[in-house]
């Protein structure tokens, strides 16, 4: 694991992953994928080894390329809107206290997913939803691309040195690391390569991540 770099004092936005991270799907998204791939007569756990790695359309490209990628991504669309709705999943531990304890603009969601989604999970979860969601289909480069987090710097008028991401997959910790944030990375029992500082919960985090960015928008902790 990589040491954190000193920049005392200089934390003052929090850009936030949300599946694996703050919202606990990842059984839903194997499900998900599982179906989908059970309607095109694919092997389940191969496709969702790609997906694991990729965005829907390169998904598509590569276990189903003989298919309408049109119509494999509104299949798709179907399944996880509905999941949205009717399935059963969790906020992990922590992310209530954490989100609430936030200046208000002062944290951004970075996610593969969709808006319209997100807005879903948190309303059924109770969880607040901030000013700035920078989704799929707000980029045209997806993670590990640093364009997704250094859009969500820009909208909320942050450097990218003033601020901490909080992911939990290899794909984000990049994204994060090559937009020239600090990264920190929750939810796993092993640090991912490149975080500058690892946590196995983010129950675990919380304190930390609120110690960085404290006082009214614009403030940093001290």
């Amino acid at each position: 694991m990589t040491s954190e770099p000193a920049r005392p004092g200089r934390t003052k936005y929090v850009l936030f992953d949300v599946d694996g991270t703050l919202i606990d799907a990842v059984s839903n998204q194997r499900r998900i994928w599982g179906t989908w791939a059970q309607r095109y007569g694919l092997d389940a756990d191969e496709v969702y080894q790609v997906a694991l790695r990729t965005r829907p359309m390169e998904t598509f490209a590569q276990v189903a390329a003989d298919q309408d990628p049109r119509a494999c991504l509104a299949t798709l669309h179907e399944l996880e809107d509905d999941d949205v709705r009717s399935g059963v999943y969790a906020a992990f531990d922590g992310a209530s206290e954490l989100l609430r304890g936030l200046p208000p603009g002062s944290w951004a969601l970075v996610t593969s997913n969709y808006e319209h989604r997100v807005r879903g999970r948190f309303l059924r979860k109770g969880l607040p939803v901030p000013g700035v969601i920078v989704d799929a289909a707000a980029v045209e480069e997806g993670k590990p691309s640093p364009v997704p987090y250094l859009r969500a710097a820009a909208r909320l008028g942050a450097e990218p040195g003033d601020c901490l991401v909080i992911e939990d997959a290899p794909s984000g910790v990049q994204s994060g690391l090559r937009a020239g944030m600090t990264v920190w990375g929750v939810n796993a029992p092993a640090a991912v390569e490149g975080v500058h500082r690892h946590f196995v919960s983010l129950r675990e985090a919380v304190p930390h991540i609120l110690a960085r960015v404290s006082g009214p928008h614009g403030t940093a902790a001290a």
